[in-house]
């Protein structure tokens, strides 16, 4: 393929008819919306899938430049019914000069698992780590699953939905055991949207 035409700009519909010719029945749905293609997939699928997505003559994402976690238990203000965690990745594809953007649920909200695709792109690898972090996502096949952004001893996943304000524990430097403690929160819930409070006939109005 020549440079001019690797570098030809692609339609929304010419890669969405990519990934559904790669990915056959292993593509749940393939959606557009605002000229961006999204592709679920089932993650008994996933890393097979992706693998695919990445060798594919149709497809060539070489790089994967995103990756992320999502809670979906507060969606659509509470109506969501599906599953709750999902993995979102962003595909680049340099050689086709197209991307594409894959989300695949955990199969079990209280324990959600996802296959790892650090073996298919080393970026995604701190991309995981974060997701772990904040959203408890365990990728499963990571050689090195730990916190990324939050401390060792921090309690929760502070990205979830549920995850309280104020967090489950607080963190103190102990001079008499020459260490940082952790011990339960002591601040008080409490309400911090800002109240707008007018006098009458504030700004001349009547």
């Amino acid at each position: 393929m020549s440079e001019n035409a690797s570098k030809t700009a692609v339609t929304a519909e010419q890669i969405q008819q990519a990934v559904q010719a790669a990915l056959g029945d292993k593509a749940q749905s393939i959606d557009i919306q605002h000229e961006e293609v999204t592709v679920t997939i089932k993650a008994a699928d996933y890393f097979e899938a992706m693998q695919t997505l990445r060798d594919h003559e149709a497809t060539r994402f070489e790089q994967l430049i995103d990756l992320c976690g999502i809670d979906y238990s507060a969606y659509g203000d509470g109506r969501w019914d599906g599953l709750r965690f999902a993995a979102i990745s962003h595909l680049l594809s340099v050689s086709l000069n197209q991307r594409l953007r894959v989300r695949v649920f955990a199969a079990d909200d209280d324990f959600p698992v996802v296959p790892s695709v650090t073996t298919i792109w080393n970026s995604a690898n701190w991309y995981e780590r974060e997701a772990f972090d904040l959203y408890g996502v365990v990728f499963e096949g990571h050689n090195d699953l730990r916190r990324i952004l939050t401390d060792y001893g921090f309690i929760g996943h502070p990205f979830r939905k549920d995850f309280p304000l104020s967090g489950n524990v607080e963190m103190r430097y102990d001079a008499e055991r020459a260490r940082v403690v952790y011990e339960p929160v002591t601040i008080e819930p409490r309400e911090i949207t800002p109240r707008v409070i007018r006098e009458d006939n504030y700004g001349g109005l009547h």
